[in-house]
């Protein structure tokens, strides 16, 4: 999902680029402890490409996936239907559907997955 503007649209394409060289949560967790501040250039295409070069994923791969856009369309879909749940911000949850957004106290989901559970019944 992509809420932040056109580099976390940016970031997002290229986890999924990274994903298919199986290093989607390595990847993730690269863009997490690179964050700089929203739309201050840490996930500039540059920058992406250079992350995906520090785990040694195979960089012409990866260019030519971030390059054309593969991702852009399903990156873009996410992003609708999230919105369209009320989700605008991570972090986000859904359970059985239902999103909760934002930091949660556990006894939070705890009411909701019980409720979900007393629905079952």
């Amino acid at each position: 999902m992509a809420f932040l503007g056109p580099e976390s649209k940016w970031a997002a394409e290229a986890s999924e680029c990274a994903g298919e060289q199986g290093k989607f949560w390595e990847y993730h967790d690269k863009l997490f402890v690179s964050h700089a501040g929203e739309n201050q250039g840490a996930f500039n295409k540059d920058n992406l490409k250079k992350f995906a070069a520090d785990l040694k994923l195979d960089a012409a791969k990866f260019n030519a996936c971030l390059d054309s856009g593969k991702y852009s369309s399903t990156v873009e879909n996410d992003t609708t239907y999230a919105q369209s749940l009320g989700i605008s911000s991570t972090p986000a949850f859904l359970i059985n559907g239902q999103p909760l957004v934002g930091a949660q106290p556990i006894e939070q989901f705890r009411q909701i997955i019980e409720a979900e559970r007393n629905k079952k019944k």
